[in-house]
């Protein structure tokens, strides 16, 4: 399952359970829409705390998504992960889209703060390393 919903940042991206390449095609799309009228630049937050590891297929998506993103106009984004599993592939991901230098991990299990730290990189661009 996945959301997405318009901030004043700019987008908060929330991805749960299992994800196939089908559903993450769907994001896809449904990004496109919802990004038709981003401003100039934004951040966005993303919340992957329980979504599984993602098939071959559905990365190819997400690595769509994430150009998608970033020609649009974000300038950073913040992924919040509690597996390390899960964030070694989204860096993975990241490194073939790019986006890498723009994008910053947070293991919500290592870090009761997360959300704070996450919304410092989006807003304030201080690196939660």
């Amino acid at each position: 399952m996945y959301e997405i919903e318009k901030r004043e940042y700019g987008y908060k991206l929330t991805f749960r359970g299992m994800i196939r390449g089908e559903e993450m095609k769907a994001w896809v799309d449904d990004s496109k829409k919802e990004l038709a009228d981003a401003p100039e630049a934004f951040g966005v937050f993303v919340d992957m705390r329980t979504l599984k590891p993602i098939s071959v297929d559905a990365q190819v998506q997400m690595q769509e998504g994430q150009q998608l993103y970033k020609a649009k106009g974000m300038v950073r984004s913040v992924v919040i992960v509690d597996s390390a599993v899960t964030k070694m592939q989204f860096k993975r991901i990241a490194i073939r889209t790019g986006i890498d230098e723009w994008e910053r991990y947070i293991d919500a299990s290592a870090n009761p703060d997360w959300h704070k730290a996450g919304m410092a990189w989006i807003n304030d661009a201080i690196d939660p390393d």
